[in-house]
């Protein structure tokens, strides 16, 4: 099982660690020229930032304290920190009727919550 949570808690850091740092690094601008990321041009700038910083700061989250065994109850409330990211996003991507977001935030919040359960049980 140890194995199983590490790769799960892996992959979920890459997409959030990932996302988020592009987030940070690309102009609101730039981000409004993809058409995937129609739902920018609800935020602000600012706004967008603040996203892509919660989303690095809960993929480093779900892996360091663990790893480092240094406030190890961070990483399951990082997971959920996540999961409700990704709650809000599938609300907004509902709102702006962008179906074809939904199936992929589901996923992701199905692997926060099972990284979220499987390590509090853990701890």
């Amino acid at each position: 099982m140890d194995i199983v949570i590490w790769i799960l808690s892996g992959l979920l850091a890459l997409v959030f660690v990932a996302a988020g740092a592009m987030k940070l690094a690309t102009p609101r601008a730039k981000l409004l020229e993809n058409p995937q990321m129609g739902w920018a041009d609800d935020f602000s700038a600012p706004q967008i930032q603040a996203i892509g910083a919660i989303e690095v700061l809960g993929g480093i989250g779900v892996i360091l304290p663990w790893l480092l065994d240094v406030l190890p109850v961070l990483t399951p409330l990082a997971a959920l920190g996540l999961a409700a990211t990704m709650v809000g996003a599938m609300i907004q991507h509902a709102r702006r009727d962008e179906k074809e977001a939904l199936p992929k935030n589901a996923v992701l919040l199905v692997l926060a919550l099972a990284v979220a359960v499987i390590r509090f049980a853990q701890l």
